[in-house]
């Protein structure tokens, strides 16, 4: 995976340039994906649109590993909200991570952007505590990855702890109202890995 980083300045011009809106839907109900996107089978072969789902206000249910590396079981439980965005003209998408009941002050978000050369996606993850920079002022390297089957799988490196790790994200049961997320991570190389992070998403009722 190249270690090429997208400059911070590059990110907001990207921010800053606009998005569109989720689809209208009754008020009280879950807002549906646009209705031109399918989510079995994408019309756009090149794996482009195969974040679309994603796009909308999102109820998050979240386990998270308090302790990872340690053989724990000892997972906490909490409620966040997300609110998806795309970006124009088909760069990618972003959303923000909100855990009221966590961490008060604590703000993720992740950006995804395609590649339309490699058809691959980068997942970037970036917050309010660290900016998701490194010591250098670029963005820290992301996950890369795929759909296949319906079953989204981005790996990449990283230095957590001061130890060398490998991360890996997956999407799967995804339908047009529901969504499953999670996190993994590996110390030796990708021979194993330890689940430390699941998200089962719900779209969220639209607001009244």
């Amino acid at each position: 995976m190249s270690t090429t980083s997208i400059t911070l300045a590059g990110l907001t011009a990207s921010l800053l340039a606009g998005h569109a809106t989720a689809a209208d839907s009754r008020p009280g109900e879950p807002t549906p994906c646009n209705s031109s996107l399918q989510i079995a089978t994408h019309k756009n072969s090149s794996g482009q649109d195969d974040f679309d789902f994603l796009t909308g206000d999102w109820i998050v249910q979240n386990q998270r590993l308090k302790q990872r590396f340690a053989g724990s079981n000892d997972w906490e439980s909490f409620s966040a909200r997300q609110t998806n965005q795309p970006l124009p003209a088909g760069i990618g998408n972003y959303d923000d991570f909100v855990a009221a009941d966590w961490r008060p002050d604590f703000v993720g978000m992740s950006l995804r952007v395609f590649n339309p050369v490699t058809q691959l996606w980068s997942i970037y993850w970036l917050d309010n505590q660290s900016g998701g920079l490194n010591p250098q002022g670029q963005l820290n390297p992301p996950v890369v990855g795929k759909f296949e089957a319906g079953i989204g799988t981005f790996t990449g490196d990283d230095v957590i702890e001061g130890r060398q790790v490998k991360v890996r994200y997956v999407w799967s049961k995804i339908s047009a109202n529901t969504a499953h997320w999670e996190q993994a991570m590996s110390l030796d190389g990708g021979k194993s890995w330890e689940v430390n992070w699941k998200m089962a998403m719900r779209r969220a009722p639209a607001a009244k």
